[in-house]
């Protein structure tokens, strides 16, 4: 017996791991961008506040936020019972791609707003700007989370973990 369907349908349990994967995707992506929010904004609060330029500001924000999105990951692995050496190589394999998006979506956002890198942490620019750019670097990491946690990649490393 054969079933047929219409150009463009799709069997329901296809249709229902699509939405698991996409729901995965955003809390992945959500998960990438609490640690990425946290290095993002003390790195550019402490710039900001010692008076560095835009570059030194840039670049330790972008580190702070890799440090604690691989720590985010890191903590429940180790929790877990997980050897060190293992969850490093975890957090790099999870979380490495989507920070990296993430940091050039945001920053490139910080960079283009005219004035926003020149704000005062007193400015309302400056917070309104960085809250905007990390809005939209997570709807642009999503897609990109869901690529790769449906080729087995990203945060479906540490899925079986959790």
């Amino acid at each position: 017996m054969t079933t047929t369907r219409t150009r463009g349908s799709h069997p329901p349990h296809h249709a229902e791991a699509d939405r698991a994967s996409w729901r995965l995707a955003m809390t992945a992506t959500a998960h990438c961008l609490t640690g990425c929010a946290i290095g993002e904004v003390l790195g550019l609060v402490i710039g900001t506040a010692l008076g560095w330029g835009t570059v030194p500001t840039i670049a330790l924000a972008v580190g702070l936020a890799f440090l604690f999105g691989y720590a985010l990951t890191s903590l429940p692995l180790l929790r877990a019972g997980l050897p060190l050496g293992r969850v490093a190589a975890l957090a790099l394999a999870a979380d490495t791609v989507s920070i990296a998006v993430m940091e050039i979506v945001d920053n490139g956002v910080m960079l283009t707003w005219p004035g926003a890198m020149d704000a005062g942490l007193g400015d309302p620019l400056f917070w309104g700007v960085l809250a905007f750019a990390l809005a939209v670097a997570f709807v642009v990491t999503v897609p990109v989370n869901r690529a790769l946690i449906s080729r087995g990649r990203g945060h479906a490393v540490v899925h079986a973990h959790h």
